[in-house]
């Protein structure tokens, strides 16, 4: 039998599609998993902190803010994949009690197979769709609810509406913090829809993302947060813009702007996904 610290490369069917396990060549415990040639998931089985992905970095700076030094969160994950944000989380939150709903029951057991996660404590997995999921899970359970889910390089529609979002409400304790992964390019008409769902539900939003994308000259991630509480909106401003690669913080306010125009999406709605250039990737 394979011994389970030690991944398989190559290609594996999953509901999807197909999954790919790439080893990281500058980081001999960095492990990439693409879906149909997407990237969505980088793993360091030896350093669970290290967040090789942009995106991820500020979902990890948005966690780093949450509640009171180290205390340990309640967690729901809506996309599961690597469950490379509930392994940080329960690196730098001990004790944290953390759910992950995931759809594709081959790309999980795939994870459980070469990436370990029965010894992360407070880790659950289960098969379900995100949006039945979080129905199931009681008011006020939680501190942090985190949107990471698509199929391809694209949300799933039925995750993007205000009845969903409200769901998502309910589940929050009063302080909670909704995250969101979402991905957009070419004047980011999804992008800002989404924005103004959350606006619908929360009365405070920001959104963090790099100047080429905000400018819509490029295909990316954007992260979007909402609460009924006030965001650290100073700190991941100082923080964001001054790393690496910076990434600008719009609050509420420059938020209401960036979604003038653009109304929420509803079930039903009819709205156009954003379509990745087929370059992306290639």
């Amino acid at each position: 039998m394979r011994r389970a610290d030690r991944p398989l490369p190559g290609v594996h069917k999953i509901a999807q599609g197909e999954a790919e396990l790439l080893r990281d060549a500058d980081r001999d415990s960095g492990w990439l998993i693409l879906i149909d040639g997407v990237p969505q998931s980088y793993i360091d089985l030896d350093d669970p902190t290290h967040l090789d992905f942009e995106y991820m970095r500020l979902l990890g700076d948005v966690v780093d803010h949450l509640g009171v030094g180290d205390e340990p969160l309640d967690v729901v994950h809506i996309g599961g994949a690597g469950c490379t944000l509930a392994r940080y989380i329960a690196a730098t939150r001990p004790d944290s009690r953390q759910i992950v709903f995931d759809l594709d029951a081959p790309l999980i057991q795939l994870v459980r197979d070469n990436f370990p996660v029965k010894h992360i404590r407070g880790l659950k997995i289960k098969i379900a769709d995100g949006r039945q999921g979080l129905s199931t899970l009681p008011d006020a359970s939680d501190d942090l609810i985190v949107l990471d889910a698509f199929s391809g390089a694209v949300m799933p529609l039925p995750l993007a509406t205000v009845e969903f979002t409200q769901d998502v409400a309910r589940v929050l304790r009063d302080d909670g913090v909704y995250l969101v992964n979402v991905a957009d390019g070419a004047r980011l008409p999804f992008a800002r829809r989404l924005a103004a769902t959350l606006q619908q539900v929360f009365p405070h939003t920001l959104l963090m993302a790099e100047p080429p994308l905000l400018r819509g000259r490029r295909y990316g991630n954007l992260i979007l947060a909402a609460s009924h509480t006030p965001l650290p909106t100073q700190s991941l401003t100082r923080i964001t813009s001054s790393k690496p690669i910076p990434a600008r913080c719009l609050d509420t306010e420059a938020l209401s702007r960036f979604t003038s125009g653009h109304p929420p999406i509803h079930d039903n709605d009819q709205v156009p996904l954003p379509t990745p250039p087929k370059s992306l990737f290639t």
